[in-house]
């Protein structure tokens, strides 16, 4: 048996997942053409002088024959910012074979040890605002869009490979069927659900760059001190939200100004994984039916990709406003159920909220890490 590794060849990186394990797997691969934008340092602000990045992809082909993937990548960004000297790994999908798996990762080790980081950790694709995260448990959920999905052998490849589970999370799916968003409104979420002095809006694509940039200043300050977390510049999320808004729904998302300051947002997009494995994440002349059908269709899923409140407005009651504004935006407009992304463990409140309005856990996730000597 021989193992050939290969460098930056995106074709047949793109392919792995499908190959690996089947086309009737939980599995959906985000667009051919984001994962080559995303994964090329010419275009993408994370590997240039913003986020200080570097990346090694690779394929692994056995007897020549796909057979796995991963990116090895420092977020330089992240590590001046955590004071760390951490190197990722993402988009790791292999076979069941240890070989496999140990020549991958021992490739993606020895870039860490190049790039003088002292620690690999993943799964990133490729930072803690994007996909990331190894499925631990509930590997028979239908994932939602920005979750991320493997069998139950990848975890066992990296425990046999010296890494270790850390930082574990939980990801969300609420029957909105169910649901009666006005529980919420008691106490000071009523309140401030009445409070004149605040403008709800929605995210309109009319002039989405000034949208995204006020997304962007709440997030960054909401986010301030979540873990992992880097602020995102200008450039960074309209790289990465761009094409939102192409297929947003703006009725389900929501954004909060105070005299005209944004104060808070909830990003919540139509579940485009359907789409996605309709078009076997590629654009072409056999996309066209599945993207009319799903953008003049019935959507009944929806994801929250991330919600957050600017820190004076913190624990005052905003975000049970706007989660109650979003849920009865969504059952009038349809949807019948709602993903939610990975909370951390230690995020115990976001978590009593979540179950508190009665969501069912789909996913337990981890980290996992090895120290590199």
């Amino acid at each position: 048996m021989t193992i050939e590794l290969r460098e930056d060849d995106v074709d047949a990186f793109f392919e792995v997942p499908f190959i690996v394990y089947g086309e009737g797997s939980p599995y959906v691969s985000p667009l051919k053409g984001d994962l080559e934008r995303a994964l090329d340092p010419a275009r993408n602000p994370l590997f240039g002088s913003i986020g200080g990045g570097t990346r090694h992809v690779l394929t692994a082909h056995r007897d020549g024959k796909l057979a796995g993937r991963i990116v090895a990548h420092v977020h330089g960004a992240s590590n001046v910012r955590h004071k760390e000297r951490r190197c990722s790994f993402g988009y790791f999908d292999c076979i069941n074979d240890i070989d496999v798996a140990r020549a991958l990762l021992g490739a993606a080790e020895q870039f860490a040890k190049q790039q003088g980081c002292d620690r690999l950790e993943g799964s990133f694709n490729l930072t803690a605002m994007q996909q990331m995260g190894v499925v631990t448990e509930g590997f028979d959920a239908i994932p939602y869009l920005d979750m991320v999905w493997n069998p139950a052998y990848i975890p066992q490849l990296l425990s046999q490979c010296g890494f270790a589970p850390t930082f574990p999370m939980r990801t969300y799916e609420l029957d909105l069927r169910r649901f009666d968003p006005d529980v919420l409104l008691h106490g000071v979420i009523a309140e401030v659900a009445r409070d004149p002095t605040l403008e709800w809006a929605e995210l309109r694509t009319r002039d989405f760059k000034g949208v995204l940039e006020q997304v962007r200043l709440v997030l960054n300050n909401g986010f301030e001190h979540n873990p992992m977390f880097v602020p995102l510049t200008s450039e960074e999320i309209l790289f990465q939200a761009a094409d939102l808004s192409h297929v947003m729904d703006p009725r389900i998302t929501v954004l909060v100004r105070e005299a005209a300051t944004p104060v808070g947002v909830i990003l919540c997009v139509p579940d485009l994984n359907p789409l996605f494995r309709a078009m076997r994440s590629k654009l072409g002349l056999r996309s066209i039916m599945p993207f009319l059908r799903f953008r003049f269709g019935t959507r009944t899923r929806a994801l929250v990709i991330f919600a957050s409140v600017v820190q004076p407005w913190q624990g005052k009651g905003l975000n049970g406003a706007m989660m109650h504004r979003m849920i009865t935006a969504l059952k009038k407009a349809g949807y019948e159920q709602l993903g939610i992304t990975w909370i951390g463990d230690m995020n115990t409140a976001s978590i009593r909220q979540t179950e508190r309005l009665g969501a069912k856990q789909m996913q337990r996730l981890h980290l996992f890490t090895k120290a590199i000597v």
